[in-house]
């Protein structure tokens, strides 16, 4: 069935909005920030600050003087003896020899711990000593290793370096191990510079 609203024109029909659906949206939930842990920095020691740790003084430049008297001692000698290191040891341990050319000539050698301390610098010097005292000049060979001991010693007072208890430890059971040696190979008649070293250390 006609109405009136169907004989007008569209043109003189009142506009219609079309209706704009919004979603309810719900507010959101204030995010929850956890509280951290506030670590407070533990202050620098710094020189003349209230609260630095108080370091002994002197103690670095004691150490770098003390290294520097042990190259002095090494330079010194080796140049004195003309000795070439062939390779600095990790061990406490070392060797020494020469090597004797045609023309008369001779190039002299060690291995040994680089001189660090009381007892590295005592093997450095024992090995300095062999070639000092000269090789093949003591028979057995275990009094060669005697004077070579003898010398480092020697050598450590000269210089001023402190001889500890382990340096003398490691002399006696050097020697007491060559005296050792010697006997298995037939040795007859113990020098009396060895005499002291045949029983084991004790202490």
């Amino acid at each position: 069935m006609l109405t009136l609203w169907d004989l007008l024109p569209k043109a003189f029909r009142p506009r219609q909005e079309t209706p704009v659906v919004t979603r309810a949206v719900a507010p959101a939930a204030p995010r929850r920030i956890k509280p951290r842990a506030i670590v407070a920095a533990a202050p620098v020691a710094t020189p003349g600050r209230p609260g630095a740790s108080a370091a002994r003084p002197g103690r670095e430049k004691k150490s770098d003087s003390m290294q520097d008297r042990y190259n002095a001692v090494a330079r010194d000698l080796l140049a004195q003896y003309g000795i070439k290191v062939r390779r600095w040891r990790t061990s406490m341990s070392g060797v020494a020899w020469e090597v004797r050319y045609r023309d008369g000539s001779r190039a002299r050698f060690i291995e040994s711990p680089r001189p660090k301390g009381p007892m590295s610098v005592a093997v450095f010097l024992h090995e300095i000593g062999h070639h000092a005292i000269g090789f093949n000049v003591y028979r057995p060979r275990c009094l060669e290793e005697y004077h070579a001991w003898a010398w480092a010693l020697a050598a450590m007072e000269r210089y001023g370096l402190n001889i500890t208890n382990s340096v003398r430890r490691r002399m006696h059971r050097s020697l007491h191990y060559a005296i050792g040696k010697a006997s298995r190979r037939g040795l007859q008649k113990l020098p009396p510079e060895l005499a002291p070293y045949r029983a084991p250390w004790v202490g």
